[in-house]
């Protein structure tokens, strides 16, 4: 590995104010910035906030504990239904319990559409008209990449879920809809979960006004089609959508209504287009300080392409491709912290846990851990092909979490990661731009403050 490989992205830096104070005084909260430099080796950690007890678990056998072989104990923690509900209803991604369960059972089948090979022509298909958008933009001057990984990701999820593609207007209104949801959604959601009054009542309706701008995007087409299929016509669309309205719970053979279709349809459109726009983005940073990584990877998208369209069967042949997407989702998986709650009282490294104390896995931490990883700031896609990192990817790795509420997109996430990163370092070679360093915020999604520009040329 040479050393021009040996780059260090930025993280945040702890602020100096105190976290508790940040809320109470309504600056932007960044769960990151309260991390100081021990945060990165502790076996656990304990957050003391007034009405509730925050507990950090970075041990392999506890993290395994919370979301594999006892999982059932520390349920979803309700600070994401505090934060999520006004954007995704009751869907998959906060339900628990029984509910959780009959909703993964009607949503599984809606997956068999969602196969690799499948919707692999819909996400070439997009990639292409990415390329297309770029190629009047590609004349070396700074672009904000976040936002063309913004569109790009949602028009995949458009084409797989509703078989349409995202018109540019569309796709600005998306951006700008979920910057403004997560600047307010997450520390609304804090407060209500610690229990404390609601000083972001004004801030509040922000986020209602932003999650509504999403949902009426998306609610249009579950309509017509939801209206189509009750009057007995046979759908045409081929697609999860009409997966999602025809499904039957095999138990009870009752489907989804019409609000659980669009809080699912909500779900899965933010779980499979915010959480990819942010890792393509920080790919895409992290490559272009890293020439010599981009370079590599240029080489082995031609080999595999050549002058050709990308295809299936391509995807076995971008190992470094894979490799550089795997090492971004460590220093910037999407998902930065998975809260669950403890049901009962339990014993952690000689702590004691109550009913109702949140249990904080945060894939950020662990994924730096210095326990478990070798210089763990730095950018190094080559740490993959060495047997030491075996272990840390079995037991200290989880972008897409584990156990049985392991991201069902993961295999989704991955292949289109792959087409579009390809695609691009083939047709296009992109550089920093002098004096922009992006700034991580850990909100839903970490996503830069500042947003994330490069420069772009064509090869």
């Amino acid at each position: 590995m040479s050393d021009t490989q040996l780059f260090i992205p930025p993280k945040p830096g702890t602020k100096k104010r105190r976290f508790i104070m940040r809320l109470l005084t309504g600056v932007r909260i960044c769960y990151l910035s309260n991390f100081i430099e021990k945060s990165y080796s502790m076996k656990m950690g304990q957050l003391r906030l007034p009405g509730r007890k925050i507990f950090m678990p970075n041990q392999f056998e506890l993290v395994r504990k919370i979301l594999v072989t006892e999982a059932d104990k520390f349920p979803k923690s309700d600070m994401l239904d505090s934060i999520l509900k006004l954007l995704i209803g009751n869907g998959l991604f906060v339900a628990n319990g029984p509910e959780w369960k009959r909703q993964r059972r009607l949503i599984d089948p809606a997956f068999a559409h969602a196969k690799l090979k499948r919707v692999f022509p819909a996400m070439a298909a997009a990639a292409s008209d990415l390329l297309i958008r770029l190629d009047t933009k590609a004349d070396g001057s700074a672009i904000g990449i976040d936002e063309e990984m913004t569109h790009i990701t949602a028009d995949v999820i458009f084409r797989t879920i509703f078989s349409v593609t995202l018109k540019q207007g569309e796709a600005q209104k998306l951006f700008n809809a979920f910057n403004q949801f997560q600047d307010t959604a997450f520390a609304i959601g804090f407060i209500k979960a610690l229990n404390w009054p609601n000083v972001f009542f004004f801030k509040q309706r922000k986020a209602k006004a932003a999650a509504r701008e999403i949902r009426s995007l998306i609610k249009p087409f579950v309509l017509d089609r939801y209206k189509r299929h009750q009057n007995g016509e046979e759908l045409a669309e081929n697609d999860i959508l009409t997966s999602l309205i025809t499904a039957t719970d095999p138990e009870t053979g009752e489907g989804f209504s019409l609000e659980e279709l669009i809080d699912q349809t909500a779900f899965l459109f933010l779980a499979g287009h915010e959480t990819s726009a942010s890792a393509l983005s920080w790919a895409l940073y992290l490559i272009a300080n890293s020439p010599d990584v981009q370079e590599r990877m240029h080489d082995e998208a031609v080999k595999a392409f050549g002058d050709k369209e990308p295809a299936y069967e391509d995807m076995t042949k971008l190992r470094f491709v894979r490799d550089v997407f795997q090492e971004t989702l460590r220093l910037y998986p999407p998902v930065g912290f998975l809260p669950r709650q403890a049901t009962q009282c339990e014993h952690m490294r000689e702590k004691p846990i109550k009913p109702g104390d949140i249990m904080m896995i945060s894939p950020w931490l662990i994924h730096r851990h210095t326990d478990y990883w070798d210089n763990p700031d730095v950018f190094d896609p080559d740490r993959y092909a060495d047997g030491a990192s075996r272990e840390s990817l079995r037991q200290a790795y989880l972008p897409f979490s584990m156990g049985p509420r392991i991201c069902t997109g993961a295999g989704f996430a991955k292949q289109e990661a792959m087409i579009v990163l390809a695609s691009l370092v083939r047709r296009y070679r992109f550089e920093p731009v002098a004096d922009h360093v992006p700034d991580p915020v850990g909100r839903l999604t970490i996503r830069s403050a500042n947003g994330i520009r490069l420069k772009v040329h064509r090869r």
